[in-house]
């Protein structure tokens, strides 16, 4: 195990607790970023538009993995769903994202 796994945990594993969860995949990136290619049944969701959603996202009552293009925007989502009371984990990049995932 690497040091930033002891200290972070493996991401891998969390987003499989995610997903046996039931997580939704919510991408942050602009509308037509995710046109041009997508992880398979994520919702998207820019991030300017994220704050006006977070009492519908808290509605669903599930945990939340967040994506973007390289994982800045997705680490400010998860943050501020967090700071809302949702279970929110960042996933990074969603190509990086996509091959951690079982689909």
């Amino acid at each position: 195990m690497g040091i930033l796994s002891s200290l972070f945990g493996n991401k891998k594993e969390k987003i499989k607790d995610f997903q046996s969860r039931d997580a939704i995949i919510i991408d942050v990136r602009t509308t037509s970023e995710y046109e041009q290619s997508a992880i398979p049944g994520s919702k998207n969701m820019p991030l300017q538009t994220l704050n006006a959603n977070i009492e519908n996202i808290k509605k669903l009552n599930k945990p939340v993995i967040t994506c973007c293009a390289s994982g800045v925007r997705s680490a400010t989502a998860a943050s501020l769903l967090k700071s809302h009371g949702v279970e929110a984990l960042n996933g990074g990049g969603f190509m990086s994202l996509y091959k951690k995932l079982e689909l």
